[in-house]
């Protein structure tokens, strides 16, 4: 069913557990001692991954398309979470950094303003409830 995703995890022991989707890759999910054993990534790293990962294919194919001689490119996500039950974020900061040549700021800055209000659906989804910003930063590659 198009519009339709799915995705499963399943207890493995103590908190770990293995995730997967579609294209039926696995993710480990766990937390440190004493709970689990640090064997896989903790959700809440998991949204920020998940949020990192969707706007950073936007930004990266949208500046393909721009022409945009990308030759690096990384996400970094920084969230800021409450103290008491549930700690969700309160605020979450997303820096692009993009090595290249001949980069056009404003292009770059274009392309992170349609992540943002157009093509990232996770991106679209968390504004509704944390407050997420962002910064660029570039270089000549």
């Amino acid at each position: 069913m198009e519009g339709r995703l799915a995705a499963t995890v399943r207890w493995t022991e103590k908190l770990h557990l293995d995730g997967k989707a579609e294209f039926d890759h696995s993710i480990p999910l766990d937390y440190g001692p004493p709970l689990g054993d640090g064997n896989g990534i903790r959700p809440m790293e998991l949204v920020l991954i998940s949020l990192a990962g969707c706007s950073g294919q936007t930004v990266v194919s949208l500046l393909q398309k721009m022409r945009q001689d990308v030759r690096a490119f990384s996400v970094e996500a920084v969230g800021t979470k409450v103290e008491e039950h549930p700690k969700v974020f309160s605020a979450i900061h997303l820096t692009f950094k993009v090595a290249g040549a001949g980069l056009d700021p404003a292009v770059v800055e274009k392309a992170v303003r349609l992540s943002e209000e157009k093509y990232c659906p996770v991106w679209a989804m968390l504004k509704q409830a944390v407050k997420v910003s962002s910064s660029i930063a570039l270089e000549s590659a």
